[in-house]
């Protein structure tokens, strides 16, 4: 089903691959080794696939899942490993566009961030770039009693926001994003500037596809 713009009182947000632009720098440092050392038709593509399993093995997992059927298995295991998985970052990228679109979508709704990394990497990113003052809300791993893809923290974010999670919008990059929203009843947007591909987040349902979390402000503000 096409996305509805009409219904949208607020605004959900991944980080990685959504707001934080970081892996892409080790996508194509891995890109260039793989065109050295092999014939692979498609090096960045499987460069991005070997840096999801090192930086996000649960959103590996579950693309394995969608893939298998073995979602009711893996979503379990996801959960456990994003809540004790404690990576840290020193230095964050931002997806081009981002800071400017924030600013002008929060004129409009109330945002969220819904982060499944732990809380101090997620405010160190959000203070980095500048982003705090955008977010009404910011969740991480522990922040629900579950984390993505389940329903928890959006449910969460919306009773926070004072909205119905079906008033909400969820933004992110892979299947592990759509899922969550669509299990929390909330519409979803699917970027490709992250690790999802457009054939599997329309496989999990995602109502639109962008090319960038950039676009988001014209697909929601154009002729508000």
């Amino acid at each position: 089903m096409p996305l509805d713009p009409r219904p949208i009182q607020a605004l959900c947000f991944d980080v990685d691959g959504t707001l934080s632009d970081s892996d892409d720098v080790f996508v194509r440092r891995f890109s260039g080794w793989i065109k050295r050392i092999s014939l692979i038709r498609e090096p960045e593509k499987v460069a991005r696939r070997l840096v999801m399993w090192l930086e996000s093995p649960g959103s590996a997992m579950m693309s394995l899942g969608d893939a298998t059927g073995l979602d009711r298995y893996l979503i379990p295991l996801v959960d456990w490993m994003y809540r004790h998985s404690k990576k840290k970052r020193t230095d964050f990228m931002i997806v081009p566009g981002v800071p400017e679109m924030l600013a002008r979508l929060k004129q409009h709704y109330p945002l969220a961030v819904i982060s499944a990394r732990d809380e101090a990497n997620t405010l160190d990113f959000l203070e980095q770039c500048d982003l705090t003052q955008n977010f009404n809300v910011v969740l991480t791993a522990l922040s629900a009693r579950h984390t993505k893809p389940y329903p928890d923290p959006i449910r969460l974010a919306a009773q926070m926001m004072g909205v119905a999670t079906e008033n909400c919008l969820m933004i992110g990059d892979t299947t592990v994003d759509i899922r969550a929203g669509r299990s929390a009843g909330a519409q979803t947007v699917g970027v490709l500037c992250g690790f999802g591909e457009e054939a599997e987040l329309r496989g999990v349902g995602a109502d639109q596809i962008l090319p960038t979390t950039a676009d988001v402000e014209k697909l929601l503000l154009d002729g508000a």
